[in-house]
């Protein structure tokens, strides 16, 4: 390692001038912070400084981030800039990214026979107005991905949802085209939205079967060849009237002797006389039933 001593500084004042005292030559320093810590031997600053050069980003690699779709505080977040460092790379590429997206709604949406011969812009305000939505509060950006393609980004909210539509863009001298990214730029630029539903026909009248037809038809039973009921119930009697059993001839039995019943007795007190020939004196049951001495109610 050679030994320099320092001759000054250039007329900007940017640089420190160093020579070799051997060989005269001449070297020169950027007069930094980095050289006015390690002059001060600042080793603390010194090595803040060197982990800020380190995060530090070129301004073509600021661009290329902004351009990919980054916005100017992610960059600044990611990289330890200032956001103001960042604004002055940025503010080129975003007027570009501007300029393209204004691009892409001048473009006609691919379909199964061709190009629209609507716009993009066109269309998704047809769309925005059947769905009740309003354009303007829509937000329109376009970056390009990685196979340096741009994309155009649609972007609105929807009660408490976030929306977004991208389609892939590629412009020429009729305008562009523009296909689909997914589900919601396609539905956005379906020609079938809002159709009304093909109806029905109406269902025509059978007309009635004639007698012929009535005639020719088969029956269930002629055609799988089986046994009406009906054939099924005469069969059915006439194997039970063979399979009843004749009647049992009645003999005759001798007459059993009964014993005669006895003769009811006279109930007491309802006799017509005594035995001296006088008529009976009633009972008192009688007089409290109202009986007759006759013995009749």
């Amino acid at each position: 390692m050679r030994d320099l001593h320092v001759v000054g500084l250039e007329a900007d004042g940017k640089f420190v001038v160093c020579a070799d005292p051997k060989t005269g030559d001449r070297f020169r320093l950027p007069a930094d912070d980095k050289l006015r810590a390690a002059s001060r031997g600042d080793i603390a600053r010194l090595g803040q400084i060197e982990i800020e050069m380190d995060s530090l980003l070129r301004p073509k690699e600021i661009q290329a981030r902004i351009r990919s779709g980054a916005t100017i505080e992610q960059v600044a977040a990611d990289s330890g800039m200032a956001v103001s460092r960042v604004e002055v790379f940025a503010h080129p590429v975003l007027l570009e990214r501007s300029q393209a997206a204004s691009m892409a709604q001048a473009g006609h949406p691919l379909r199964h026979d061709g190009p629209a011969v609507q716009t993009l812009l066109d269309i998704v305000t047809l769309a925005f107005r059947a769905r009740g939505h309003n354009l303007d509060d829509a937000e329109w950006d376009a970056w390009r991905d990685e196979d340096n393609k741009w994309v155009a980004q649609l972007k609105w909210q929807a009660g408490r949802t976030t929306n977004k539509a991208h389609w892939q863009f590629l412009p020429d001298g009729h305008g562009g085209t523009i296909a689909p990214l997914d589900d919601t730029a396609h539905e956005l630029i379906d020609p079938d939205f809002g159709r009304q539903l093909r109806g029905l026909a109406p269902v025509r009248a059978l007309a009635p079967a004639s007698a012929d037809d009535e005639a020719s038809q088969q029956s269930f039973d002629e055609y799988y060849g089986t046994t009406s009921d009906s054939e099924l119930d005469a069969e059915t009697v006439e194997i039970e009237a063979d399979e009843t059993p004749a009647p049992e001839v009645d003999q005759p039995h001798e007459p059993v002797a009964r014993d005669p019943k006895p003769a009811p007795k006279a109930a007491p007190g309802h006799g017509g006389k005594d035995k001296r020939g006088k008529p009976a004196m009633p009972s008192w049951e009688d007089v409290l039933l109202g009986v007759r001495s006759s013995g009749h109610n």
